[in-house]
């Protein structure tokens, strides 16, 4: 077996007129994110660990602003074409870790329903077992330091483990 670890990273400016969407999951009653795509920062930073795992290019390489069929799309559909991108390239999804850092809103009553959706949008990348996924998501706060510590947005760390098997060697 080999394995590798990814990380990834996003952050988005809150903007007006959109909803909140993190980790596919619409937030009631919250000001969006500005971005091409959704803005979803759990998704984007999901897909660049797994993409850095495997060796692969960025997010924004592979789904570019610059095209419109891109604009508004729901950014958990860029994960589900990474894992299955991953399967093409021989790697299956141990786990994914996510960290997201937002003064507002209060994100506890949301982390179930995302990390349900993120888990579901990896199926395709699934190991040996068959089981879902492992993700876990933690809300944070910057406790008043910086641009999120000022509610001027939301960021997003996330890891992502993957492994690939070995062929046989031929002697």
């Amino acid at each position: 077996m080999t394995a590798r670890v990814g990380l990834g990273f996003d952050v988005h400016p809150f903007v007006d007129g959109r909803p909140l969407v993190l980790g596919g999951v619409t937030i009631p009653d919250a000001r969006g994110l500005a971005g091409h795509s959704d803005a979803d920062v759990v998704a984007h930073a999901v897909a660049d660990a797994l993409l850095g795992a495997a060796g692969l290019p960025d997010l924004g390489t592979l789904f570019p602003s610059s095209e419109a069929v891109h604009e508004d799309a729901a950014s958990l559909g860029f994960v589900e074409q990474v894992a299955a991108r991953l399967v093409d390239e021989g790697w299956h999804v141990v786990n994914v870790d996510v960290v997201v850092a937002a003064e507002t809103p209060r994100l506890a009553p949301h982390v179930g329903a995302m990390c349900e959706l993120v888990a579901r949008a990896l199926d395709a990348a699934r190991g040996p077992d068959d089981d879902a996924v492992p993700v876990s998501v933690k809300p944070k706060r910057a406790e008043g330091l910086g641009a999120v510590g000022r509610a001027e947005g939301i960021a997003a760390w996330a890891v992502a483990l993957l492994e690939r098997q070995q062929s046989p060697r031929v002697p």
